[in-house]
């Protein structure tokens, strides 16, 4: 499964490697990876095995969820067709409450107690995640954890899910990537270490230098 979905992300062009020419994210990180998994959704067969990769996620690591919440915005499109595989309830968490009407931060019914998956497109240092998760807590729900489309597997992130008691499941990570890139020639094979040399230390720069 995470092979194949590697594979579906880069022949869409939702996952863009670029080791020689980094991106430069708004932290002001260079990153030989940009991920926009928003491009799925218009790819419809990638969608679908997206999506049932999502709902297989949810059917056997979490059984007992009630209602699937989905992150804002990336993951609101992805929990809404989820949830209709598997005919659940469905709603979103905003980044932070409405400044008018309700005043809102969850959107869509939610019960004290109820047992709560949510949907995540992308997991790098796990903040907006959490925040998310917490949000559904202070609520009165019962986060049973999190399934994701793909995941950096940054330290940072995996050590802050597990300081916050949150169980994560991506379709596919790192690590699987750069093995299919390598195969499918987006990558050179020598590239392979330094990508991951990133994902253990993003602020080293170091991983630049062949």
């Amino acid at each position: 499964m995470e092979k194949s979905i590697a594979k579906d992300l880069l022949s869409i062009g939702a996952v863009f490697l670029r080791p020689e020419q980094p991106f430069t994210w708004a932290s002001g990180i260079k990153s030989p990876i940009y991920c926009d998994n928003r491009l799925t959704l218009t790819a419809p067969v990638v969608r679908g095995h997206v999506e049932e990769g999502l709902a297989q996620i949810v059917r056997t690591k979490f059984p007992e969820a009630e209602v699937l919440m989905g992150t804002s915005t990336a993951g609101i499109a992805h929990a809404a067709i989820t949830a209709t595989i598997l005919n659940l309830p469905m709603g979103y968490v905003r980044s932070g409450s409405k400044d008018h009407g309700r005043g809102n931060q969850i959107e869509g019914r939610l019960e004290k107690g109820q047992k709560v998956v949510v949907i995540e497109d992308l997991i790098s240092t796990a903040g907006s995640c959490i925040e998310v998760v917490n949000a559904l807590r202070e609520a009165g729900a019962e986060v049973l954890g999190v399934a994701s489309i793909f995941t950096y597997g940054m330290k940072k992130g995996l050590d802050r899910l597990k300081e916050a008691g949150v169980v994560n499941y991506s379709l596919s990570n790192l690590d699987a990537l750069v093995e299919v890139a390598a195969d499918e020639g987006y990558i050179q094979p020598e590239d392979k270490a330094r990508l991951l040399r990133f994902r253990d230390n993003p602020s080293d720069e170091s991983w630049m230098q062949r």
